[in-house]
């Protein structure tokens, strides 16, 4: 029974060093004999100590990599980025404004064999039926949804009808003319008014009702239309690198931030 006892007492002893000379990151010490009497011995019959198990790595931070350029997030971050890098000016300008150094309207400057106005038709209007004998160009009929007020229009071309339909210019030319166009060659200027990018096609009283007016001055009457409004406005002076007066970028800031 002693022997038993010695064993196990043994046997625990053996497995605190092991612990100890663990903790200190050293190997435990053997037990030397003493003078007292024989060194015990321990049954080859024990099972030897189980290994333990090695010490959890530590987490490796990543390495951090080289910065980019954020992208928008969306239109209207988009839009903030475009208004931020134009150029404040006064919107005056010396010369009188002229349309006609805008070009011919309607002009097809893509040469795609169809003018400005029937383009922006057949892109703009719902389910367009076009002339036969045109190539898809001329615009006969469609139904437009006014960008502006959201209101149904159905457009038939003729004498006393077509004009219920028009094509606006989201940047107005005259308002063009006076933050920065007036100084362009007349083929800029023709560019600039046959533009996709800055045309839209709406009903005759939006069209009327905006002119030539900014944002501080001129906003779609129905709200939720705002953002787009503005947003395109934006990418058309952005385009151009057109400058803008302090109270139509501050408007344009408020509608954005409402986006």
């Amino acid at each position: 029974m002693w022997v038993l006892v010695i064993v196990a007492a043994l046997l625990v002893g053996a497995l605190l060093g092991f612990g100890l000379g663990r903790g200190t990151g050293q190997a435990a010490p053997h037990a030397q004999p003493t003078a007292s009497g024989p060194t015990a011995s321990v049954d080859a019959s024990t099972p030897p100590s189980v290994s333990a198990a090695p010490p959890a790595l530590e987490p490796v931070e990543p390495v951090p990599s080289t910065p980019q350029a954020a992208e928008p997030a969306d239109a209207t971050a988009l839009a903030r980025e475009r208004l931020d890098r134009l150029a404040i000016v006064d919107g005056h300008s010396d010369l009188p404004y002229d349309r006609a150094r805008f070009g011919q309207a309607w002009a097809d400057v893509d040469r795609n064999g169809c003018d400005t106005r029937n383009d922006v038709l057949g892109q703009d209007l719902l389910d367009p039926v076009f002339k036969e004998g045109t190539n898809d160009c001329k615009v006969r009929s469609g139904t437009l949804i006014d960008p502006y007020d959201g209101r149904r229009v159905e457009f038939a071309s003729g004498g006393e009808t077509s004009i219920l339909v028009q094509i606006d210019h989201v940047v107005a030319l005259g308002w063009a003319w006076r933050h920065g166009a007036d100084a362009w060659t007349d083929e800029r200027r023709t560019q600039f008014a046959n533009d996709p990018v800055n045309l839209a096609a709406a009903s005759q009283e939006t069209n009327q009702e905006k002119s030539a007016s900014g944002p501080s001055t001129w906003l779609p009457a129905v709200p939720e239309l705002r953002c787009l409004y503005v947003e395109n406005w934006i990418e058309a002076l952005d385009a151009y690198a057109l400058g803008v007066n302090a109270a139509d970028r501050s408007a344009a800031e408020a509608v954005l931030e409402a986006c």
